[in-house]
């Protein structure tokens, strides 16, 4: 009988260090982290020198603030700035994890402003920057909240509006989410950049990346446990851009580093073979994760401009 309570004894115990691990990796995953450590690697320092420089000039032009609510209770705010010539044509930037619109998306801004000609907006996915709420979404409430914005543009500016999507890391898995749940009409065209496969999958990269010890996903079905009660959806079910991609409406431009380990570069190439749409595939060869742009601009441009010229707008001109 003592064996049997000893056993019994020990997965018990075993049961409650998985429970206790799996919440404190929820909070590390699924919760904002509104205060950050400094940085040390110096090009992280340097691109976050680049970024104030390129958010203080995007936002040295007329811009407004605007926010709306959700059904949950959160307050979204976005920064909105009309192109230079009356336009039917918006650009979403959507911004990727534990960051905000401008520090993730101002580089892009003379790109779509001058470039392009394009309205520019840019919002702050829940919980991230000046929007509201304690809960990260990986794409699964974020595309939803998209398509609030979407509403909201419509609404103010006329159903004839057309839009395309420019995301990076999770801002690039929601974009893909939009595109493959049955987007607006308005939506016409998607650019993801470094977007996971599955939020499952990658909060289990990230997990091991940050306990190196961890070999096994083991330790994510327990976070992924608590993301169900706490966060209300399902990492693997609801967050799955390539499980979803069947479903794809709109061309996509695939953009991905590869020596990305935080976003493994085989997963660009799993969701470009699975995109049953037109689409295109735009990979650096020596960029890490979401420093595409940072390391071949001029061709990441020319990229853009193609794949924009073939499927949103006849007029640009591509051998600029």
């Amino acid at each position: 009988m003592w064996i049997i309570y000893t056993v019994l004894s020990v997965a018990v115990f075993f049961l409650i260090i998985c429970l206790v691990i799996g919440i404190i990796g929820f909070k590390m995953a699924c919760t904002p982290q509104r205060v950050k450590k400094p940085e040390t690697d110096p090009k992280r320092i340097l691109r976050g020198e680049i970024r104030k420089k390129n958010n203080a000039y995007m936002l040295s032009h007329p811009h407004e603030d605007v926010e709306l609510k959700t059904p949950d209770g959160i307050t979204l705010t976005a920064r909105y700035i009309p192109a230079e010539k009356e336009t039917k044509k918006f650009v979403i930037c959507i911004h990727g994890y534990n960051c905000n619109g401008p520090d993730e998306m101002s580089h892009l801004f003379p790109f779509y402003h001058y470039d392009m000609g394009y309205n520019y907006f840019l919002p702050d996915l829940r919980g991230h920057g000046r929007s509201s709420g304690n809960i990260i979404g990986f794409g699964a409430l974020d595309y939803k909240d998209i398509n609030r914005w979407i509403d909201w543009l419509t609404d103010r500016f006329g159903n004839d509006i057309e839009i395309m999507i420019h995301g990076i890391s999770m801002g690039a898995a929601t974009s893909m989410l939009v595109n493959n749940n049955n987007p607006a009409p308005q939506v016409k065209l998607i650019i993801e950049d470094c977007g996971y496969t599955n939020a499952f999958r990658q909060v289990g990269i990230k997990t091991r990346l940050t306990v190196r010890f961890l070999k096994t996903d083991f330790i994510v079905y327990f976070i992924n446990f608590f993301c169900r009660i706490f966060a209300g959806y399902d990492l693997k079910k609801d967050a799955d851009p390539l499980g979803t991609m069947k479903n794809a409406k709109n061309p996509v431009l695939f953009i991905h580093g590869e020596l990305d380990q935080l976003v493994p570069f085989p997963m660009c190439l799993e969701l470009y073979e699975a995109c049953p749409v037109e689409k295109d595939i735009f990979t650096v060869p020596e960029a890490v994760h979401a420093y595409s742009y940072y390391d071949a601009k001029d061709e990441y441009d020319r990229k853009m401009r193609e794949f924009i010229a073939k499927h949103f707008d006849s007029s640009v001109a591509v051998n600029n």
